[in-house]
């Protein structure tokens, strides 16, 4: 019996890259039913809302979406969809996984770490307001309760993953009461794991030593400003946004997305590289329980890259987005 998820292509590239990761999965054998609905500027031309109520109900129904890159206004129009979608569906545990991608030039090797971001409150809570005349204020909140369910989840996913140690980012020293919460439910936590290590870093340190000696990290937990910071820098250690997939999740509904932006100098050019929003669905597999398909892609995808044939030009090749994701249908044969 088929799966339906929701499908949100999103705008820019997103049609394009959802597109080819659709065509993947069909080739697969990943057996899905695709509920497609629009979000973002498109719906709000459409709809008057750029969020319409029917992508949520879709999502709270079929459990499980996949979405393309949604462009968000820079400092005028609508919130970010993704923030919402986050939000709206206590989608609180953003997972992003980076590792090092066999055939693709980095500045390090063996990186295998995966960074998990506390996704509903901190400074993304959005509580801003004007003081005075050129005077403006943005809460940071953070509550015992979200701090204690993603560090719960970050030692859940070490547990169940094989993972050995996790870290948790924090600014303790300085904002002593938020941060310290923070901090604070995750030593609460770790108790609960006594097989795996536990340990912390003040978040600027941890960058500095990230851009050193990425290997040497394994799970990371971050409140959700730092954590947004830190994925895409550890993205940058292994090639960039556009090799690493992304998921959302919460105890009732996942959301798996590109992490990259919608690129709208590109847009419609069959240029696009699909491999982060592919990462996504492969996750989006795992979750679903279709290990084995997820699998098949994934070596698809390895032999791809370490062929070195058929790459898109952020890859370094001059492939298509067509071209690109046929190359890994071919490699399933």
């Amino acid at each position: 019996m088929k799966t339906t998820i929701t499908l949100i292509p999103g705008d820019g590239i997103g049609p394009e890259v959802t597109g080819a990761t659709v065509r993947i999965l069909d080739a697969a054998g990943a057996d899905l039913e695709y509920e497609k609905h629009l979000a973002g500027s498109e719906a709000l031309a459409r709809h008057g809302n750029p969020l319409p109520d029917e992508v949520l109900d879709s999502v709270r129904r079929n459990k499980v979406a996949l979405k393309g890159p949604v462009t968000t206004p820079v400092g005028h129009g609508f919130r970010s969809i993704n923030v919402q979608i986050r939000q709206k569906l206590d989608l609180y545990a953003n997972l992003r996984p980076v590792f090092s991608v066999p055939g693709l030039p980095s500045r390090f090797e063996g990186v295998d770490l995966v960074v998990v971001r506390e996704n509903t409150e901190g400074l993304y809570t959005g509580l801003e307001h004007e003081v005075v005349p050129g005077v403006v204020e943005s809460l940071k909140v953070i509550t015992a309760k979200a701090s204690t369910r993603i560090a719960r989840y970050a030692f859940e996913y070490a547990r169940r993953e094989g993972r050995k140690r996790v870290t948790a980012a924090h600014k303790a020293n300085i904002m002593k009461l938020t941060d310290g919460l923070f901090l604070d439910r995750f030593w609460a936590v770790s108790k609960d794991y006594e097989e795996i290590q536990a340990d912390d870093r003040i978040i600027d340190a941890l960058c500095m030593h990230l851009v050193i000696r990425p290997e040497t990290f394994d799970v990371l937990v971050l409140e959700n400003l730092y954590g947004d910071i830190v994925s895409d820098l550890c993205a940058g250690l292994v090639g960039g946004l556009g090799v690493c997939g992304g998921a959302n999740i919460g105890d009732d509904s996942a959301v798996f997305e590109a992490v990259h932006g919608s690129a709208p100098d590109i847009a419609g050019q069959n240029l696009a590289n699909p491999l982060a929003l592919l990462r996504s669905s492969l996750l989006m597999l795992r979750h679903l329980g279709k290990v084995e398909i997820a699998d098949r892609v994934e070596v698809a995808i390895r032999k791809v890259m370490v062929e070195q044939k058929v790459l898109t030009g952020d890859l370094g090749g001059s492939a298509s987005t067509t071209e690109f994701a046929e190359s890994i249908v071919r490699a399933m044969e």
